[in-house]
């Protein structure tokens, strides 16, 4: 069972987020950092509290598709669907950036990692702040992701601003795959 955050926590933590700071949130199995997408400094300070490079890229998630549209639109048509008839789920897709997102989003690649997730926790900070989010393990490299809130706290302490709830124990990282080919990556 997932805890919800308050409108208040949420609206706290969604605006600390808005003013550049990286925030955690329960994703669908294991905790999250997130960051505004469009802010280098905040995707700089994500990576640097992970331990990894900007050239990897991140995840960027949302509670609607609509914050996906300039990307979707450039699909085929089965494609598309195959997108939207998979959301909202663990399931994250890699699609042609078309310079949507920035460079310190997809890092090395001409691609970017988006999913619709319906984990109650990124829904409500996506819908705080009206856009999509950065959304990557709770963990520096080469460390286990948290998969509780008192882990996210051990590993980068109390000052970080997180929304209360938990993760589903029993449930694996979304499935990472290529539109363009169907490859699973993840």
């Amino acid at each position: 069972m997932n805890c919800l955050a308050t409108d208040f926590q949420t609206r706290r933590v969604a605006e600390a987020l808005s003013l550049g700071d990286v925030v955690a949130a329960p994703a669908e199995a294991v905790w999250g950092l997130s960051c505004d997408p469009w802010s280098l400094d905040a995707v700089e300070a994500l990576c640097a509290m992970k331990r990894r490079g900007l050239e990897k890229g991140l995840i960027v998630v949302s509670w609607t598709s609509r914050h996906f549209e300039p990307l979707l639109q450039n699909l085929s048509a089965p494609a598309r669907r195959q997108c939207l008839d998979s959301w909202p789920a663990p399931i994250t897709w890699v699609v042609p950036n078309n310079g949507y997102f920035p460079l310190w989003v997809t890092g090395d690649s001409e691609e970017v990692a988006i999913r619709v997730t319906a984990a109650p926790g990124l829904v409500a900070l996506s819908k705080a702040v009206d856009g999509p989010v950065i959304s990557t393990s709770a963990n520096a490299a080469g460390a286990l992701p948290a998969r509780h809130g008192f882990q996210v706290t051990r590993y980068f302490g109390q000052k970080l601003k997180k929304l209360p709830g938990t993760v589903d124990l029993m449930a694996k990282p979304s499935t990472i795959k290529r539109i363009t080919t169907g490859d699973v990556l993840r």
